[in-house]
């Protein structure tokens, strides 16, 4: 009898380690020189990981091969099957028998991430989800992607679907090569259908300075994914996390991947300003007057402020600012964290600059997705101050950001 009992669980460690080294980890980053290729940062970036919703990287990227290919076009209706209409949620409520543009599937699926809508792809353009997920794989390889495998066309659980950090910044990369005219629905911010506006669910979206586009990813079994391209100063990056804890601790991560990221690159927090122009709303004439400054502000932000007529920043070459704004309407921000207690204590490590000694400690919520980040934050420098405060902040584990003040 003992015999028996020790070979039972013999065979269940067995089993159970089998399982162990079957079921992915979940954490694993990675930051890539869009560029040159050139890997910047790496953890766990081969390991296998569910890919959740970005999944529908890859089904819109099938989709934009369609586009070209002349096979499917945007403004075609597509019918909704019942086995589409069944698909569980996040989903735009796509009812059997209706008619929905392609178009408006793109931007269900970049957008609002729906299942349904992903599903409706796969069928128009496969026959069947299955079909359209062999079609996939069989992208991935060619891509070379070769540790990935999809199982449905929108990322819901499948224990056999799965993909890594590197493969996730290839397809990235491949779409933002191939697939560049199409690249501006993973960065559109909200998008309307029958009645409703669906926001994004990327947090960091046009939030913070140059993020543009891509997906992010939520399973019970995956946690928080985030796949990023950010621009500045004419230098992309893509970035990949995945199995994050939560959306707000993933989104803070990704930030500062992107913030080091750009660093190892060469683009600075900081870069001279090119001449200010300051608009005398007042003024009858209306006309502008030029001033030349040799004052430091970053790109590493999009510059805010309380009105949007003054404070306005294009393509990074050009500033509007207002003649109040350049002597003390701005701040520092020294990081973003999920409990406002461990920012109180950020600003209390840090005050004791002199530099901050006439500067405002705030702590500022923001709420995006139902997370709630605290910013620990110092307003009222001028930009000279708070580029100085910054340059002192440097080694800063959580980051120095110039920010407009509100």
């Amino acid at each position: 009898m003992l015999r028996v009992i020790t070979f039972i669980l013999a065979i269940a460690m067995m089993t159970l380690s089998a399982w162990a080294q079957e079921t992915p980890r979940r954490y694993a980053s990675i930051v890539v020189d869009a560029d040159t290729l050139e890997i910047i940062h790496a953890r766990q970036i081969d390991d296998l990981r569910y890919p959740a919703s970005l999944t529908k990287a890859m089904t819109l990227y099938l989709t934009f091969d369609a586009l070209n290919a002349g096979t499917l076009k945007l403004k075609e209706p597509v019918r909704v099957s019942p086995q589409a209409a069944r698909t569980s949620p996040t989903k735009l409520g796509l009812r059997a028998g209706q008619t929905i543009t392609v178009e408006n599937l793109i931007q269900a699926v970049a957008v609002k991430s729906a299942n349904d809508a992903a599903v409706v792809l796969a069928e128009r353009l496969a026959g069947s989800e299955e079909a359209f997920a062999q079609q996939m794989t069989a992208k991935a390889r060619s891509l070379g992607m070769t540790k990935t495998t999809f199982k449905t066309a929108n990322g819901l659980p499948n224990p056999e679907q799965k993909t890594s950090a590197r493969d996730m910044a290839k397809l990235a990369s491949n779409i933002l090569k191939n697939h560049r005219r199409y690249y501006h629905y993973f960065g559109q911010e909200r998008f309307q259908y029958g009645g409703r506006t669906y926001k994004n669910t990327n947090g960091l979206l046009h939030w913070l300075d140059g993020v543009d586009g891509f997906k992010t990813g939520y399973t019970r079994d995956s946690g928080y994914n985030l796949i990023v391209s950010a621009q500045r100063d004419g230098r992309r990056l893509i970035a990949v996390v995945l199995g994050g804890a939560s959306g707000a601790s993933r989104n803070s991560h990704m930030q500062d991947l992107i913030e080091r990221g750009f660093n190892v690159m060469g683009i600075k927090p900081v870069e001279a300003l090119p001449p200010v122009t300051v608009v005398r709303e007042h003024a009858p004439s209306r006309k502008n007057v030029q001033l030349t400054s040799s004052v430091k502000v970053p790109q590493a932000i999009r510059l805010r402020g309380s009105d949007t007529k003054t404070v306005t920043i294009s393509d990074d070459s050009s500033l509007q600012i207002s003649n109040a704004q350049i002597e003390t309407n701005w701040g520092i921000q020294v990081g973003a964290f999920l409990k406002k207690k461990d920012a109180e204590e950020q600003l209390s490590s840090v005050e004791g600059l002199h530099i901050l000694a006439k500067a405002h400690a705030n702590v500022r919520p923001l709420t995006r997705n139902g997370q709630t980040l605290y910013r620990a934050r110092f307003d009222g420098l001028s930009v000279k101050d708070a580029q100085a405060a910054c340059k002192l902040l440097a080694n800063l584990a959580s980051g120095c950001l110039i920010v407009a003040s509100n």
